[in-house]
């Protein structure tokens, strides 16, 4: 017996499979290995592919796909063939970038379904097919009819795990074409079959769960994300999928980011762009960005700018360009250039079709703040016109806000003081509710800014300070020397303001502020002055105004301060 058959043990190949099924890799890999050195088979090729495309042993999966294709083509198995064509083409976009050899594997794959019975082949095709439209070609319409399709069918063959795929495959075009709530609903049911076990394909449940925080991370639903993303984590570990855990918690990172948890949001970025990096170096342009625009809130400049400029040469320079671009022009406000800003903002729209609404929103925000900052009124106006046609559409309070701040900028660049208090006002509100602090922050500071102009200089340091007090819990450097100018500035306009006012103040108000200042009240001013208790608060009134503050107290503070007692 020379200790080496014909054919690979069959039972050695099934049991490869089972274990792949239950997440056991490195024991599935033995298995597979130890079948292929009796023969060379499709099937144990195909499992060899998957457990080592788990184990993100890339150049393994990718020989062992490819040859187990062309031994399924070699004995006529379309289907089969077809179902490694897909996995290829997957492969080459996610793991390489290569998006016209992965537009290749995916024509070859149609060509084989071609003519064949509907099968779940049909439905991965046309799953994977969905993804490029939505997030690389940005065209939602196409997206969704490629989700539906796919869901219809793998519904007709009883697939649960590609038909839950394929739903939330349509729920996330969805939700990016404004349909937010119609997008939700399917992603929130896929995804609760998903962590209940209803599926079993590790990675059709992982791939569903990604595309639910995916999405709430672009609408800004990042209290949905946060009660999904713990759950998906958790099965991520389970399996030890690194790629989905790192994915994921490159996501969650921008719900940390707009919570203010910054020092665990810099943690899961670096650990997660690293892993990413080594393993789908493709996919790692996300995590870069975030890392990027944490870099920008703290006020590390030349770092934010050193990882923008990797994204530059990112593997997937599509993707990299696109996130650059509005990292970019954050950058150049943060600068101080508003006019490279609105060219880097509008170059980022221009690629980005209006079905898309809600890719647009943070590319509108940065053009129309350029664009007041520039005093392109007209030109904002025409953007903030889109914003709200978005917010109108999905409605979510992070949206509105984002909206209201947009607004609040357009009427302050028009004089509009009035009209922009209230915008910042809603704005404040508005985020606060969401619980993002630095957005809150800086919202506060634009009504402060609003309120002084208005000639409200106590509401105006109140607000500021309040946002003063948020930046330096957060560490946002740069806006807490913004910050601590404009008290500056304010508490310097108020004192020259108050030293002139008290020059106006007439010898019969000196008088009442000298009895204020012994703490008397209006009667007791009028009875020791010989004037009626209402003309006794006609001046202090007076005297609030002219020395611009709230109160008596305040009142008797400022004259102290100026000498007036």
């Amino acid at each position: 017996m020379s200790g080496k058959s014909d054919q690979a043990d069959p039972d050695l190949v099934r049991a490869g499979w089972a274990t792949l099924a239950n997440g056991a890799w490195e024991e599935a890999r033995t298995l597979f290995e130890s079948a292929l050195r009796q023969e060379k088979t499709a099937e144990a090729l195909e499992g060899l592919g998957w457990v080592t495309w788990w184990l993100n042993d890339a150049p393994v999966s990718f020989e062992a796909r490819e040859h187990a294709y062309r031994l399924y083509r070699d004995r006529g198995d379309d289907q089969a063939a077809a179902r490694l064509a897909v996995s290829l083409a997957a492969d080459h976009f996610l793991r390489r970038g290569e998006h016209a050899v992965a537009n290749g594997w995916f024509q070859r794959a149609h060509h084989l379904l071609e003519g064949l019975d509907p099968c779940p082949e049909h439905a991965m095709l046309a799953i994977w097919e969905s993804y490029v439209a939505v997030v690389f070609e940005h065209d939602t319409a196409a997206a969704r009819r490629l989700g539906a399709q796919a869901r219809a069918v793998a519904g007709s063959l009883g697939e649960v795990d590609l038909e839950m795929l394929a739903q939330s495959s349509l729920g996330y075009a969805t939700v990016c074409e404004g349909d937010v709530a119609e997008g939700m609903r399917l992603l929130d049911e896929a995804t609760a079959a998903a962590v209940a076990g209803e599926m079993t394909d590790p990675d059709a449940i992982v791939t569903t769960c990604c595309y639910l925080i995916s999405a709430c991370e672009r609408v800004r639903d990042y209290d949905r994300a946060a009660q999904w993303c713990e759950r998906a984590m958790r099965l991520a570990d389970r399996w030890s999928y690194r790629f989905m855990f790192a994915y994921c918690r490159s996501h969650y990172a921008g719900v940390l980011i707009w919570r203010g948890d910054w020092p665990e949001a810099e943690a899961v970025l670096e650990a997660a762009t690293g892993e990413l990096a080594a393993t789908f170096p493709a996919m790692a342009a996300e995590g870069i960005a975030r890392l990027a625009e944490l870099r920008l809130r703290q006020g590390r400049i030349e770092e934010a700018q050193a990882l923008l400029d990797r994204l530059e040469a990112h593997p997937l320079r599509a993707m990299g360009s696109r996130l650059g671009l509005l990292g970019r022009a954050a950058l150049a406000l943060e600068q101080g250039d508003p006019t490279a800003a609105v060219q880097l903002a509008e170059r980022f729209l221009r690629g980005i079709p209006v079905e898309d609404r809600v890719e647009r929103v943070d590319g509108l925000e940065l053009l129309v703040r350029g664009q007041a900052a520039l005093g392109e009124r007209a030109q904002a106006m025409h953007a903030v016109s889109e914003l709200q046609a978005i917010a109108a559409a999905i409605a979510t309070p992070a949206v509105r806000a984002t909206t209201s701040f947009a607004e609040g900028m357009v009427a302050a660049a028009e004089g509009d003081i009035d009209a922009a208090r209230r915008r910042f006002e809603d704005a404040v509100d508005l985020f606060e509710g969401c619980g993002a602090p630095y957005e809150t922050a800086r919202s506060r500071l634009a009504l402060a800014s609003a309120l002084a102009a208005s000639g409200r200089t106590e509401a105006a340091a109140a607000e500021a300070r309040s946002a003063l007090e948020m930046l330096q819990r957060l560490g946002a450097a740069r806006e807490i020397d913004r910050a601590a100018a404009f008290l500056g500035n304010l508490a310097a306009q108020r004192d020259r303001g108050a030293a002139q006012a008290a020059t106006r103040l007439t010898a019969r108000e000196q008088e009442v502020l000298r009895l204020v200042a012994e703490g008397l009240s209006n009667k007791e001013i009028g009875v020791a002055l010989g004037l009626s208790a209402h003309t006794a608060h006609r001046h202090v009134a007076n005297i609030l105004t002219k020395l611009d503050v709230p109160s008596r107290a305040a009142a008797v503070a400022r004259a102290a301060q100026h000498h007036l007692l």
